[in-house]
C-alpha cells in the first residue's frame, strides 16, 4: 500500500471540480485508458480571456491521479493564463504534501492535460497570443514512447524538472519506457545530451573518472567544483538552492535552501541529483546526507 499525504487521500475522496466543462475555451485530454491512467481537462476563461474562470476534469486512474487532477483544478481557478503557464508537476506534489516517487507520473499528466487544453485554447483564439505557443511546432514533439505516447519534449521537461538521471526515473514521473521498453534506449541519449551537456559547459567536465583513486584533497575540490558549477545551477533554475556543509570520507553533508528547503520531495532531489551528479563526476562511493536547520 502506497504512504498517501492526509490531503492526496482528501482530494482523493473528495475530489474538487469533477466533471465536464459545456463549452469549454479549452480541453485537453492524455493518457489511455487501456495502460491505466486517463484524463481530461476542461478550461473556461474569464470574459477577458487571460484568467481562467473555471476548471473541471474526468479521470480514469489511481487514487494519485484523481488527486493530482482535483489539486490541480484547484490551482488553476482564477489564475492569469501567465500565471498557470508556470506551474510545474513538482507544484502539484507540492500542494499535496508529497507524492510517492513511482506515482510522480500522475502529476505529470496533469500537467500535460493542462497543457493540451492551453493548446487547444491557442488554436480556438489565436488573436489572444496566449504563452506556450512557440512549443506547439517544434520537431521536439514527435513521439519517443509508442505505449504511452510520450514525446521527447515532455521526456526532457520531467528530466530538467525534476533533476531525473536515469532512466528508471524517467518511467516513474511520465511512463515513459514502462511498456514494451524499446524506446529506453533513446531515453537514455536524451538523458545523457542533456545531463552531460552541464558537464561538459563547465571546467568540472576535466575531472578523473569516477572510480579513479582520489586523494583527499582532490575528492574534496572536485566535490566543490562539482557543487558550484553543476548542482547549485541546476537547483536554482527552479527557484532552490543548497550548500555544502561539510565532507567526512565519502559522506557529503547538505543544506538545501530557497524552494528546495520546503519541498516535499527533497529527499528525492538530494538522492536523484545531488548524489547523483557526485558519483557521476566525482566518486561512485559518494553518499550524500541532508543537514536540518
Amino acid at each position: 500500500m502506497w504512504n498517501y499525504s492526509e490531503k492526496v487521500m482528501d482530494h482523493f475522496l473528495n475530489p474538487r471540480n469533477v466533471g465536464e466543462i459545456v463549452a469549454a475555451d479549452g480541453v485537453g485530454e492524455v493518457g489511455n485508458i487501456v495502460c491505466g491512467d486517463a484524463m481530461k481537462l476542461y478550461i473556461k476563461l474569464s470574459a477577458d480571456k487571460q484568467h481562467i474562470d473555471q476548471v473541471g476534469f474526468q479521470t480514469f486512474g489511481c487514487a494519485s491521479a484523481i488527486a493530482s487532477a482535483s489539486a490541480l483544478t484547484e490551482m488553476l481557478r482564477g489564475k492569469s493564463l501567465a500565471e498557470a503557464a508556470a506551474l510545474t508537476n513538482q507544484d502539484i506534489a507540492h500542494y499535496l504534501g508529497e507524492l510517492p516517487e513511482e506515482k510522480m507520473h500522475c502529476s505529470v499528466m496533469g500537467m500535460e492535460a493542462f497543457q493540451a487544453a492551453m493548446h487547444d485554447i491557442r488554436k480556438k483564439h489565436p488573436e489572444l497570443n496566449l504563452p506556450g505557443g512557440e512549443n506547439d511546432l517544434t520537431g521536439e514533439d514527435r513521439i519517443v514512447c509508442q505505449c504511452f505516447s510520450i514525446s521527447e519534449r515532455k521526456i526532457k521537461e520531467v528530466v530538467q524538472q525534476n533533476h531525473l538521471t536515469t532512466v528508471e526515473h524517467v518511467t516513474h514521473y511520465c511512463k515513459a519506457g514502462g511498456g514494451c521498453g524499446g524506446c529506453k534506449g533513446e531515453i537514455q541519449s536524451i538523458l545523457d545530451k542533456l545531463n552531460g551537456s552541464a558537464a561538459a559547459a563547465s571546467p568540472a567536465a576535466a575531472r578523473p573518472a569516477p572510480g579513479a583513486p582520489l586523494t583527499n584533497l582532490q575528492k574534496m575540490k572536485l566535490v566543490q567544483e562539482t557543487f558550484d558549477e553543476v548542482i547549485r545551477p541546476g537547483l536554482m533554475k527552479d527557484g532552490g538552492d543548497a550548500e555544502l556543509v561539510d565532507i567526512d570520507g565519502d559522506t557529503v553533508y547538505v543544506r538545501l535552501q530557497g524552494r528546495c528547503a520546503s519541498c516535499p520531495s527533497a529527499t528525492q532531489t538530494l538522492k536523484h541529483w545531488v548524489e547523483a551528479k557526485l558519483r557521476e563526476l566525482v566518486s561512485t562511493a559518494l553518499a550524500v546526507e541532508e543537514v536540518k536547520g
